[in-house]
C-alpha cells in the first residue's frame, strides 16, 4: 500500500474538524516545535561558547599581566643580587647603630625603585648581621621571623621563589599579597640575607579587575591573595586541580554552583612556582537560562496563537460544512426548498448557490458540473500561485534585515550598546552587498559608504590599530562617477589583513586618495604597515594577470585586475608600490569617459 494510500485512510475515516487537526499538527505544529528546540540547543551552544571565549580571553589578559610583573620582579632582584653597594653595606661590621645608620641613609636603590615602579608595594631585606638593626628597609632575623615557612624555604633553596603572604593593615584587616622571596649569598663571610618584594594589590586591581567577570589567582598551594569577591580572600581555590601544571575552559563547580570558567597555570620566570588564575562569569549560566526561558516563553506564545486561529478557523470551517451536508441531504431527500443561510463569498459559498442552481436547472447539471470543474482548476492555479509567492517572500533580503535589526534592538534594550552597534553596521555592510549583487554600477559617493561601514566594523575588532583616513579633491562629484561595486573594499581588506598583520603595537593608518587629470581618475589607497620586500613585490605584481589559488593575497588583486579589464577596458591600470618595514600602495587608473558613463 503506498504513502499516499495510507494518507486518505487517515484522513478519510474521521470528521473534516479531526482532519484539519491532523494536518495542522503534521504540517505545521511538529514542524516548528522540531525547529525551534533545534534553534534553542543552537542559541545555547553559542551562547556558552560566546562564554567559554569571553573568560578565556580574559583570563589570558590577567596571565599576561601576571607574567610582566612576575617577570620584571626578577630581573629587578637580580640587580640588587649584584649590587656591590648593597653587598657591602650586607657585609659590613658596624661599630654603632648612627654608623649603621648613616650606611643605609646613603643607599638609594630602593627608594628610587619604588618612585618608579607603582606595582611594588614594599621592599624588605631580612639579615643576620648582628650588627644591622631593624631600620628603614632593613631587618634583623629573629626568632619569631625563623618560624615562617617562607624564612625556611629561602634560608634552605638558594632558588628564588612566590608566597601568598598575610598582611595587616592599620585598621587590623588581614589580607594577602604576593610576595617574591630570594636568598642573597654573601661570600666574604658567614652572613646571608633574605630578599622580599611584596606587589602591590591596589596594582593589581588597577590592572586586572573587569566588571564583568571575576578572578581568583593564588600561587601554589597558598591562600587567594587576589579576587574580585572579599568572600574568596584568604582561603584555597575553590576548584579541586591537580598539583602540575594544569589548564581548562568550561562548567565549573565553585563552591557547589556551576559557573563558566577559564582556568590556567602560570609558571612565573625562573622559578618552580605555579600560579594558578581563575577567571569567571557567575552571572553566565543564568543569563543563559534567562535568554533560552524566554525563547521558550515566545515559542509557547506563538503556538498558543497558532492553537487559538485554527480553533477559530476549524469550527468555523466545521460550521459551514454542517450547513452545506444539511442542505444536500434535504435536496437528497426531496425537499427543494432550501434556505439560504450562507454568507460570504467563499468556496462554500458558492458550492451552495451551484446546488440551488442544480435543483432548479437539474438538466443543466453536467454542464455545471464541467463548470465547477473548471473553477475548481482556477482555484488550484491560484493556490499554487499563492505558495509560489509565499516561498519566495521567505527568502526575501528583508528577513534577513528584520532578523539582524531584530536582534539589534534586542542587544541595545540589554544594554548591549556595542553589540547593537555591529550589528547595525553588520546589515548596513549585507544589504550594500546584497542591493549589488548582480549589478554593473554603483555611485563612488555608495561604495566609500560601504568601505567606511567595512572600517568601522573593523574598528570594533582591532580598535585604534586601525585608522582609515580620506582625501578626495573638491571638484570630484561622488555621484557622478561610477564605479564597479565592492571594487574598492577587498583592497582595504587586503590593507588591514595582510599590511597591518603582527603589527600589534603600531597604530595602523590606512590612507584613501582619490584625484583626476584630464583623461583618468586616480584612486590611491596606501597602509602604513609592514610592506613588502622588493622580491615579494615583484612575484605579487607578476601574479595579478595569473591566477593563483595558493595565493590568497594575490587572488584579491587578480579578481580586481580582470573586473577592471573586462569593464574599462586596456586603458585601466592597477599597479602596485612598496617599502618593506614602511607602507603598501595600490593604484588604480580609471578611464574619465567610462566613469562617467558605466
Amino acid at each position: 500500500m503506498r504513502i499516499t494510500q495510507y494518507f486518505d485512510l487517515l484522513l478519510s475515516q474521521r470528521k473534516v474538524s479531526n482532519q484539519l487537526i491532523i494536518i495542522f499538527m503534521l504540517a505545521l505544529i511538529l514542524p516548528v516545535t522540531f525547529i525551534s528546540f533545534l534553534l534553542l540547543y543552537d542559541s545555547q551552544k553559542s551562547l556558552n561558547n560566546h562564554y567559554k571565549e569571553q573568560t578565556y580571553s580574559d583570563n589570558l589578559r590577567v596571565k599576561s599581566i601576571l607574567f610582566d610583573i612576575t617577570t620584571n620582579i626578577h630581573n629587578t632582584s637580580e640587580k640588587f643580587v649584584m649590587d656591590n653597594m648593597l653587598l657591602h653595606l650586607l657585609t659590613s661590621t658596624y661599630s654603632s647603630p648612627e654608623q649603621m645608620h648613616k650606611s643605609i641613609d646613603s643607599y638609594t636603590g630602593f627608594e628610587e625603585l619604588l618612585k618608579t615602579d607603582t606595582s611594588i608595594a614594599s621592599i624588605k631585606i631580612y639579615t643576620n648581621n648582628a650588627t644591622i638593626g631593624n631600620y628603614e628597609y632593613f631587618q634583623q632575623i629573629n626568632s619569631k621571623i625563623r618560624q615562617n615557612d617562607w624564612f625556611q624555604m629561602a634560608s634552605n633553596n638558594a632558588t628564588a621563589f612566590w608566597k601568598s603572604i598575610p598582611y595587616k593593615d592599620d585598621g587590623g584587616h588581614i589580607s594577602y599579597r604576593l610576595t617574591f622571596f630570594r636568598k642573597i649569598i654573601l661570600f666574604e663571610n658567614d652572613n646571608y640575607a633574605i630578599l622580599s618584594i611584596t606587589v602591590d594589590n591596589n596594582y593589581l586591581k588597577n590592572r586586572i579587575y573587569n566588571n564583568t567577570l571575576d578572578s581568583m589567582i593564588t600561587v601554589n598551594e597558598d591562600p587567594i591573595f587576589y579576587s574580585n569577591e572579599k568572600e574568596y580572600l584568604g582561603n584555597p581555590l575553590p576548584v579541586k586541580y591537580p598539583l602540575s601544571y594544569y589548564e581548562k575552559t568550561g562548567i565549573l563547580s565553585i563552591n557547589k554552583k556551576n559557573t563558566i570558567a577559564t582556568i590556567s597555570t602560570l609558571l612565573p620566570y625562573k622559578t618552580t612556582d605555579q600560579i594558578y588564575i581563575i577567571t569567571l562569569n557567575p552571572n553566565a549560566l543564568q543569563e543563559v537560562s534567562q535568554i533560552q526561558q524566554g525563547y521558550i516563553l515566545l515559542l509557547i506564545i506563538i503556538i498558543v496563537i497558532l492553537i487559538f486561529l485554527f480553533y477559530l478557523f476549524s469550527h468555523y470551517f466545521s460550521h459551514r460544512v454542517l450547513i452545506l451536508r444539511k442542505s444536500m441531504k434535504q435536496a437528497s431527500n426531496g425537499n427543494y426548498d432550501i434556505i439560504d443561510s450562507f454568507s460570504g463569498k467563499d468556496e462554500f459559498y458558492e458550492i451552495f448557490q451551484d446546488l440551488k442552481i442544480m435543483i432548479q436547472e437539474i438538466k443543466e447539471k453536467e454542464a455545471l458540473i464541467y463548470e465547477n470543474q473548471l473553477r475548481e482548476e482556477q482555484i488550484k492555479n491560484q493556490q499554487q500561485q499563492m505558495e509560489f509567492k509565499m516561498l519566495a517572500s521567505q527568502i526575501n533580503p528583508h528577513f534577513l534585515y528584520n532578523t539582524l535589526e531584530t536582534i539589534r534592538m534586542k542587544a541595545f534594550t540589554s544594554g548591549n550598546h556595542e553589540v547593537a552597534t555591529a550589528i547595525k553596521l553588520l546589515g548596513k555592510s549585507l544589504r550594500y552587498v546584497l542591493d549589488n549583487t548582480g549589478t554593473v554600477s554603483t555611485s563612488l559617493e555608495k561604495e566609500l559608504n560601504h568601505i567606511r561601514t567595512y572600517v568601522q566594523i573593523q574598528q570594533l575588532r582591532f580598535g585604534n590599530r586601525v585608522n582609515y583616513y580620506e582625501q578626495i579633491e573638491e571638484d570630484i562629484d561622488l555621484e557622478e562617477y561610477k564605479i564597479l561595486p565592492l571594487l574598492l573594499q577587498p583592497i582595504i581588506e587586503n590593507a588591514i589583513s595582510h599590511g597591518l598583520e603582527g603589527e600589534d603595537d603600531k597604530k595602523g593608518k590606512i590612507f584613501l586618495h582619490i584625484y583626476k587629470d584630464t583623461s583618468f581618475l586616480y584612486i590611491q589607497i596606501s597602509d602604513n604597515g609592514i610592506g613588502m620586500t622588493q622580491e615579494e613585490l615583484k612575484n605579487l605584481q607578476e601574479k595579478i594577470t595569473i591566477k593563483d589559488t595558493t595565493k590568497t593575497k594575490s587572488i584579491g588583486l587578480y579578481n580586481i585586475h580582470q573586473r577592471m579589464f573586462l569593464c574599462y577596458g586596456s586603458k585601466c591600470k592597477l599597479d602596485i608600490s612598496s617599502t618593506f618595514g614602511e607602507k603598501t600602495t595600490i593604484s588604480l587608473q580609471l578611464p574619465l569617459d567610462k566613469v562617467r558613463n558605466l
